[in-house]
Order: structure tokens, then C-alpha cells, then sequence
């Protein structure tokens, strides 16, 4: 018994000492913080935008316009910007010249080499290729080739036809052109029509003096005594006539068409089909109402 007990004791000691370790590394938990009551202007539940996945923030960027790669820069572009130059010059110009213009004396020489390719082959432009001791020139070319008010009168006298000249056409060449046909107006050289907005000429003729002639002055009374009808007055006449005027269209009536049902057919005795029970069925057509 003295063995079992020594067992026993050995074995509540060794209990004791784990029982006190264990209770040493227990630690006091901290309590709980109340959660925060819900305020009315934060709802308890999320809302529903958090819950989306957020994408970056990207540039506005208008995908349906062209990149920006230089305006300007093109060299389609520079052959406009020549041109127009080239309008407001009343001599021709060099290729230097044109560049000079363009900020463009710094560029590669196959760019150069193009500019000047596509402005001789130009529609709208005049090439006179270079020369010994003088460079290629370029000058505008005009639907007309008309610069003064005498060259003027003589493509118009020169035509076989009474068609007028737009000014439109003109001032691509001769951006002074309204000055000359006021001028040439004045002096009953020229027949003139006009714009209502702004009263800029539209399209000039020729006006011949041989046409031109005197009326007397008799004649001018006679046609300021002559009274006309009032408006309206000569349809009224000609409908009093029974005329129709000619900017009145007599209305047509066309006889109404009226459509007729169609009758419906009485009717008629059906084939007998039951032949096999002819000795059974009864004939009751002659008791049909007629």
C-alpha cells in the first residue's frame, strides 16, 4: 500500500504544478465595444453601389473622334494653306517663298520634294518649272483668268452667249473684283444682280449702249396715265367668264364609286351521300320555303 500511495501522491503533485502553469498564461479578455447605433443619415445596410466593383477612374476620351496627331501637320493640309496663299498674290512664287510661309524651311528635303510635286500637278495651280538662274514659280489659276476691269469687259463682249459671269469665280482671282463692278455699274457698263442680305453683286453682263434709247416724254405721260387693275380683279373677270385663271387648277371631282354587296345565292339541294340508307331517309324538299 505504501507503493500505490507514494503513486498517488506523485501524481497529484505533478497536477498541481500543470494546473498552476496553465492558469498563469490565462489572460482577461477585453469586453466587447458596444456596437454604434445606427444614425438616419448612415443606413445599417451597405448601399448598393459599395457592393459593385469599382473600375478605375479613365480619361474622358471621346472614342468616336480621330486621334490628334498634329493639326496641321499633314501635308494635304500645308498644300490648302499654299493655295490660299497663293490667291492673295497677285505674282508668282517660289517654293522658298511658299515654305517661308508655312514655317516650314526646316524640313527634311523629301518632305520639300513632295510639296513642291503636288503643287505642280495641282489643278489650281500654275507651274512654271525653274530654269537656269531662276527657281521653280507657282501662281494661282483661276476659273477666269480676268485681273482688271478692262479684261473684264472683254471676255464678256467676247462671249456668243448672254451668260453672265458669277463674281463668285471672279473674286477666286481678283479678290477686288466688287470694287471694279460698282465702278463699271456707275458708268452703265455693266448689268448687275444682286443679293437681298447683303447686297453683294451675284452675277455680272454685259450692258450694250447700242440698245440704249431716248423715250419721249410724251410717251412717259401717256404710260404713267395708264391705271392697273387691282390684284385680284382679272381672275375675278375671267371667272365671271366662266374662265379658270391660270394659277388657280379647277378641282376635278370624280364620281364617287359606290360598291355593291354582292347577293348571296340561295342555296341549292346538296348531293345525298347516304345512298346506302335510302330505304330509311325521308325526302322533305318540297317542304322548303321557296
Amino acid at each position: 500500500m505504501s507503493y500505490l500511495q507514494n503513486k498517488v501522491q506523485s501524481f497529484n503533485a505533478n497536477l498541481g504544478a500543470v494546473a498552476g502553469k496553465i492558469s498563469n498564461k490565462r489572460t482577461v479578455a477585453a469586453p466587447p465595444k458596444p456596437a454604434p447605433s445606427p444614425t438616419p443619415s448612415q443606413a445599417s445596410n451597405p448601399p448598393k453601389n459599395d457592393l459593385k466593383r469599382k473600375r478605375p477612374d479613365l480619361p474622358e476620351v471621346p472614342y468616336s473622334q480621330p486621334k490628334d496627331t498634329g493639326i496641321g501637320q499633314h501635308i494635304m493640309t500645308q498644300i490648302t494653306y499654299a493655295i490660299e496663299y497663293l490667291k492673295t498674290k497677285n505674282t508668282p512664287q517660289s517654293l522658298s517663298d511658299i515654305l517661308s510661309y508655312l514655317s516650314m524651311q526646316t524640313r527634311e528635303e523629301s518632305y520639300k520634294s513632295n510639296v513642291e510635286t503636288i503643287l505642280s500637278r495641282h489643278e489650281k495651280v500654275n507651274y512654271q518649272p525653274a530654269s537656269k538662274g531662276s527657281p521653280a514659280l507657282f501662281s494661282f489659276r483661276p476659273a477666269h483668268n480676268i485681273r482688271s476691269a478692262d479684261s473684264l469687259l472683254a471676255h464678256l463682249q467676247s462671249q456668243h452667249t448672254a451668260q453672265g459671269l458669277s463674281v463668285k469665280e471672279l473674286r477666286d482671282g481678283w479678290p477686288d473684283v466688287e470694287d471694279a463692278i460698282d465702278h463699271l455699274e456707275m458708268e452703265g457698263k455693266l448689268l448687275v444682280t444682286r443679293n437681298k442680305k447683303d447686297n453683294h453683286a451675284r452675277m455680272v453682263w454685259p450692258n450694250d449702249p447700242s440698245l440704249y434709247f431716248e423715250v419721249d416724254e410724251e410717251f412717259r405721260k401717256i404710260w404713267g396715265r395708264i391705271k392697273l387693275p387691282e390684284p385680284g380683279a382679272l381672275a375675278d373677270e375671267l371667272e365671271r367668264e366662266g374662265l379658270t385663271p391660270a394659277n388657280k387648277h379647277r378641282a376635278i371631282k370624280k364620281p364617287v364609286k359606290v360598291q355593291e354587296k354582292p347577293k348571296r345565292k340561295a342555296r341549292s339541294g346538296g348531293k345525298t351521300t347516304n345512298v346506302h340508307m335510302a330505304g330509311i331517309l325521308r325526302d322533305y324538299s318540297h317542304l322548303k320555303k321557296g
